[in-house]
Formats: structure tokens, sequence, C-alpha cells
């Protein structure tokens, strides 16, 4: 089983500092929301279950979120619709939950997130490119947010089952392109993301707005 380093938060954790690990699933999908999360873990915390939630198994996905959400000092998450990423994109709105969700939890002064460089006050931001497979605390943020957005993804499902969103999660598959022309816009949809904006002009181009 491949193991997520902690290489970065031994820095940290050998001044006895606490550490946030941040990270994101569903920036690419068409629907649905983002959903970023952050973490902080035990000093010295280790578990091999934890690794970049896109290389685990629903089942050790699942198995890894219990045992994060039992083990860790703190964690939290946050859920942003489409329309706040139509209205700031998806990278700002990405930066912004994140920001935000680090000013929540001022005894962490160490904030790694994935990749995302952050504008923080009192604390200092180390951008980590591949930080679910460099940082057990990204990785385990990684898994959270990945497991909740997934949780979501399967409600949406139900409710426009003709989607098939339990399949692509809301990315742009052939398949999910296809369904998109046939049935489409629903509201769980980012307005602002190339393939509905074509749906969009369609719908102008044919008088139904």
């Amino acid at each position: 089983m491949n193991r997520t380093s902690d290489i970065y938060e031994k820095e940290c954790w050998a001044k006895k500092e606490l550490v946030i690990g941040l990270d994101e699933a569903g920036r690419g999908p068409l629907c649905g929301p983002l959903v970023v999360a952050m973490c902080t873990l035990p000093i010295n915390y280790q578990n091999e279950f934890i690794y970049d939630s896109k290389k685990l198994s629903k089942k050790k996905r699942e198995k890894a979120f219990k045992m994060i959400i039992k083990d860790a000092l703190y964690y939290s998450f946050m859920i942003v619709s489409p329309q706040k990423i139509d209205e700031l994109n998806i990278y700002e709105a990405t930066k912004w939950a994140m920001e935000t969700l680090s000013q929540k939890y001022q005894a962490a002064k160490c904030v790694l997130s994935d990749a995302m460089p952050l504008n923080l006050k009192d604390q200092i931001n180390i951008p980590i490119i591949k930080g679910d497979q460099k940082s057990i605390s990204i990785a385990a943020a990684s898994i959270i947010a990945k497991v909740i957005r997934d949780r979501i993804m399967a409600y949406y499902d139900r409710l426009y089952p003709e989607y098939h969103l339990l399949k692509h999660k809301g990315y742009p598959t052939k398949e999910h392109l296809e369904l998109l022309q046939k049935h489409g816009l629903k509201p769980i949809y980012r307005l602002s993301y190339g393939p509905c904006q074509k749906i969009l002009g369609k719908d102008k181009n044919s008088g139904n707005n």
C-alpha cells in the first residue's frame, strides 16, 4: 500500500506546532458543489490508510474517513454551490474556501494546501504540488472532501437519475455530455463552464430562455 509522507508536518511537529491540511474535491465537474476540507491531526500521527483520496477504492476511502473524523483534533469543510463557483470562478472559489477554513482554526499556524497559494494574515502557508501524496494532513483533508462530495452526488443521482451522476460524478465524460445535450441544464450545473455555456447558447438561439 502507498503511504503518504509526513515530511512537511515533522518540521512543525518537532516544535510542538499543529498543522492544517487543506484539499478539495470537485474542481473539474460540470455540476454539483465544490467541497473543500481541512484537517488537523495529532502531533506525530501515523495512519497507513491515509493517502491521496483518488488513489483509494471507495471501501478504503470510507474506512479512512471514519478513522480521520475519529482521530482528528479538528476538521471542517465547506460546500461551495455551483452559483458561488459561477460568481467567483473555480480557482477563486477554491482559494476563498481554503482561506475561510484556515482562519476558523487559529490554533494551527502552519497551513499546508494542495497546490493553492493562500493569503493568510497570521498563518504560514505552504502550497505543495501533489500535496495529497506528500502530506498526511492534506491527504486526510482530501479524503474528507471526496467522501462528502460523493455522498452529495449520490443524492443528486437519485434526484436526477436520467443524468447517471453516480457513474461520472459530474465530470464531462462522453456519456455525460450526451445526456446533457438531451436533457438540458438543471440547477446543480455550473453555468460558467464551457459545455454548459454551449447549452445556454443553443437555448437562446432556439428562443427557449
